[in-house]
């Protein structure tokens, strides 16, 4: 059954803590299960079975469910069946859209303070994604890809808006992932940090918002390849 995590240290009020539900919990995990492409577009699945594999009633299965249509990476056919989404490339560009807007907005504020403090975490980081690329694992690479940029979100004081754009990924992300076993992605995509970090930490505005805008528009440059190459998931 689950469980939820230990508090590792709480602010002086000393906040109520509160257990993470179960149909949370098979949210995200079947988010994750989606995203990484474990879950194919076009894969059905039964309730009965995923209730049955983590061990809870089909409530929370159904409620995960229910959230996750909203997010578009399920489709359910009422009295029918229930199928991973495909992806779909204008839901992407939009998301892409609001990401790209507020990422910006981000790395202005870090360069006009041009701090390498606030940058601390996100340098370790990308040296903790040089380490899994040398090592060729792809599935810590892209996870510490995303807390690199929530690391930049979280140095301002918006990682609120980082999960909002988050709940909004799944298209771009089930994209990109496609996209990130390519050869030269993984690389690519440490030579745009070192470029976002060396140049806030310069405040240099201008090459910030360049290797920004660079970055966060590689893989859908390349959707048109990426869906020849997968055209049953899309």
């Amino acid at each position: 059954m689950f469980e939820a995590g230990d508090v590792l240290s709480r602010t002086p009020q000393r906040p109520r803590v509160r257990r993470i539900s179960a149909s949370q919990q098979i949210h995200d995990m079947l988010r994750e299960r989606i995203v990484s492409l474990e879950l194919v577009p076009g894969e059905s699945l039964s309730r009965n079975e995923i209730a049955d594999y983590y061990g809870v009633s089909q409530t929370p299965v159904r409620d995960a469910m229910l959230k996750l249509e909203e997010e578009g990476l399920l489709v359910i056919y009422p009295q029918s069946k229930t199928e991973v989404s495909k992806i779909d490339i204008d839901q992407a560009r939009e998301t892409q859209f609001l990401r790209l807007s507020i990422e910006l907005e981000v790395t202005r504020r870090l360069t006009l303070e041009a701090g390498r403090e606030k940058l601390t975490t996100a340098r370790n980081i990308y040296g903790l994604q040089e380490r899994a690329l040398e090592a060729r694992d792809l599935d810590r690479f892209s996870r510490l890809d995303r807390q690199f940029h929530r690391s930049l979100f979280e140095a301002v004081g918006v990682a609120n808006l980082w999960e909002l754009v988050v709940s909004r990924s799944g298209h771009i992300d089930r994209l990109r992932n496609l996209n990130l076993p390519d050869p030269g992605k993984p690389a690519n995509i440490l030579y745009y940090h070192k470029q976002i970090l060396d140049a806030v930490e310069a405040g240099d505005r201008a090459a910030t918002e360049l290797a920004v805008r660079e970055h966060l528009s590689g893989t859908l440059a390349q959707a048109n390849d990426i869906m020849a190459r997968h055209p049953d998931y899309f």
